[in-house]
């Protein structure tokens, strides 16, 4: 470098060419400044250093090279100029390291490598108190950042507000902004935001995107300045405009949801794009929420799903959890339950319960790694043993069924009862263990109440249980017509077993009216839900005509299925069926023993881990 600038020096005195490199940089001709501003830099003068450091930073009549730049404007720096020392410690907090001397040239620095290694708060830090003590506001202003928001050990929050102060009182606009911050910081009542925002204001006048958007928020708020929903989107929209993701993220969910703006869908998607390929995990969720949702934008499970998984990249807990959900439902990803069982891991270790609840449900399926049933247990033995009731359900059924630890009836019992105090699920599940005497003693007559609780709560087990003891008596009065109504509610919310009590009730045998076609109604949403002994109650009704219809053919498909799930009583059924439909089929008489089947036992549902499902009071 040092022959290259030789070279371009040419004649004349190194002060008048810088002063003549000046006048060329204003007009816009760098290229042509900066053979002049090399021949001052070579001679040693500092802010010809400075400016040379400047043009391989901007690419100013030379290829750009932040290393190189950064190489002259330590020379610079070391030679007392303050502006150098300020933006060298810029340099140095963006990773940014000067070029070695012995790799200097003009086109060796153009090719050199440019990946930043991390940034050096030490040297950062070294470089702005030489600038801040020199008074120069931008350093100031840098050396309170790295006080403010550096390396722990380094912090000193009163010092970097008073250095703040300085900036903001030469008009810095990162010492308005950090000043105002500051100011805001300690305020400890609504009246003491005001000279915080007076200087956020003052740092939004001079154009800086972060003061804009902040203001904004102060805004939409109404702290330290009147709430105007109209006035704050548009300090959003300025933000976003200036390229402040967090505005671009704002003022797209104001255009979406019409707040402070008209209500435009397609900006509002535009601008929570940029910001989320700006890095903003809320607003890439808030994308993936648009496509998987769909309405006014056509629902595209794919790109919901890729959007996701930019948020969950970037930490997005609740988008971690989606990605968990698409997996296992298969939504625009590959149906895969071990990549769910990841995405809810992740989403559970950031402190998303019901990330938690969702592995749980694997762990009971099988579905999830085998120490992640030790590390479910920890968790709901952790919240439990801190007071949480759902978790206190929770770690009961890993006692009760021994997940991530060994089965202990006794233990899961204590829990289960006192999370019954709030939880339904515990309500309907300590009812059970009492009617079962798993852990305790036996009481048929408790347990009962305690489902009854649940029941009454909207759970659907519950009520299935309940209706099963309503039927047989068990633990209390028998009333068959109550069972049936509890029955229906069940079964409008998909409960199969209990379409399979209905077919049973109303196909005769029992305290309440006869209803064959209703019956075998309740047969066929069971069967057709895959009941075992639903298929084969509803091949029976249609191979004798039990609700005034035949079909032989039909039933001999509903016993094979039957029959295929391991209902061996069903090939009776099919040896019975005749192999040619006969020319007149005479009426067939009841017969109690086809229409009353024994009620399958629909109160043994399979464990389920809660959310937060509460026990209404």
């Amino acid at each position: 470098m040092a022959g290259l600038l030789g070279r371009l020096a040419g004649k004349g005195s190194p002060a008048a060419g810088l002063r003549r490199a000046q006048d060329l940089i204003a007009a816009g001709r760098g290229a042509e400044a900066f053979p002049l501003l090399a021949k001052a830099a070579q001679a040693g003068n500092a802010e010809a250093e400075f400016l040379v450091g400047r043009a391989y930073l901007e690419g100013a009549g030379v290829p750009p090279s932040p290393p190189e730049g950064a190489r002259w404007l330590e020379r610079a720096a070391n030679h007392g100029y303050a502006a150098a020392q300020s933006l060298l410690g810029a340099l140095y907090m963006h990773g940014v390291t000067p070029q070695p001397e012995s790799a200097t040239g003009l086109f060796a620095a153009a090719a050199a490598p440019t990946s930043a290694p991390g940034p050096d708060f030490a040297k950062a830090a070294h470089w702005a108190r030489l600038a801040a003590e020199a008074g120069a506001a931008d350093g100031q202003a840098l050396l309170a950042y790295i006080l403010t928001s550096g390396p722990e050990a380094m912090r000193d929050l009163a010092a970097a507000e008073e250095w703040y102060r300085k900036a903001a009182a030469a008009n810095s606009p990162q010492g308005y902004l950090g000043y105002g911050l500051a100011l805001l910081r300690r305020a400890a009542s609504p009246a003491d935001y005001a000279p915080g925002v007076e200087y956020l204001t003052k740092a939004a006048n001079t154009g800086l995107g972060t003061a804009i958007y902040l203001l904004g928020v102060l805004t939409e708020q109404g702290q330290g300045v009147e709430r105007d929903p109209v006035r704050a989107t548009d300090l959003y929209r300025q933000a976003a405009e200036k390229g402040v993701r967090s505005g671009q993220a704002r003022y797209g969910l104001a255009l979406l949801e019409g707040r402070g703006v008209a209500r435009n869908l397609q900006d509002g998607e535009s601008w929570l794009r940029k910001a989320a390929l700006a890095g903003d995990p809320e607003a890439a969720a808030l994308v993936g929420t648009l496509y998987a949702r769909g309405g006014e934008l056509p629902p595209n499970p794919m790109e919901a799903a890729l959007w996701f998984r930019r948020a969950a990249d970037a930490g997005h807990k609740a988008a971690a959890r989606t990605m968990g959900v698409l997996h296992l439902t298969g939504a625009g990803v590959p149906r895969d339950p071990a990549e769910a069982a990841r995405w809810f891991r992740v989403s559970a270790d950031a402190g998303d319960v019901q990330a938690r609840h969702d592995l749980a449900g694997l762990v009971l399926k099988g579905q999830a790694e085998p120490e992640d049933s030790v590390r479910i247990r920890k968790w709901f033995e952790q919240a439990a043993s801190a007071g949480d009731l759902v978790a206190a359900y929770n770690y009961g059924i890993c006692l009760a069924e021994g997940v991530g630890v060994e089965r202990d009836d006794r233990e899961a019992v204590q829990w289960l009862r006192r999370a019954a105090e709030g939880v339904v699920n515990a309500q309907y599940w300590y009812g059970r263990m009492l009617a079962e005497g798993r852990g305790v003693e036996a009481n048929v007559a408790e347990g009962r109440a305690w489902i009854t609780r649940a029941a009454n709560a909207g759970m659907t087990d519950a009520q299935v249980a309940l209706a099963e003891m309503l039927v047989n008596g068990r633990g209390g009065r028998r009333d068959h017509a109550e069972a049936q109504g509890l029955f229906q509610k069940a079964a409008g919310q998909g409960h199969v077993g209990a379409m399979f009590a209905l077919g049973a009730l109303l196909g005769g045998g029992h305290d309440v009216p006869w209803d064959r076609p209703a019956a075998q109604k309740w047969f066929r949403a069971a069967a057709e839900r895959n009941h075992p002994h639903a298929q084969m109650m509803l091949g029976r009704y249609l191979a004798r005509g039990l609700a005034g219809t035949r079909d032989p053919a039909e039933a001999r498909q509903w016993l094979e299925r039957a029959l295929a799930h391991g209902l061996a009583e069903a090939q009776t059924d099919l040896d019975a069926l005749p192999t040619a439909e006969p020319a007149f089929a005479d009426a067939q008489p009841a017969d109690p023993h086809l229409a009353a089947p024994h009620l399958a036992d629909p109160q043994r549902a399979d464990p389920q881990f809660a959310g937060a499902q509460v026990a209404r009071r």
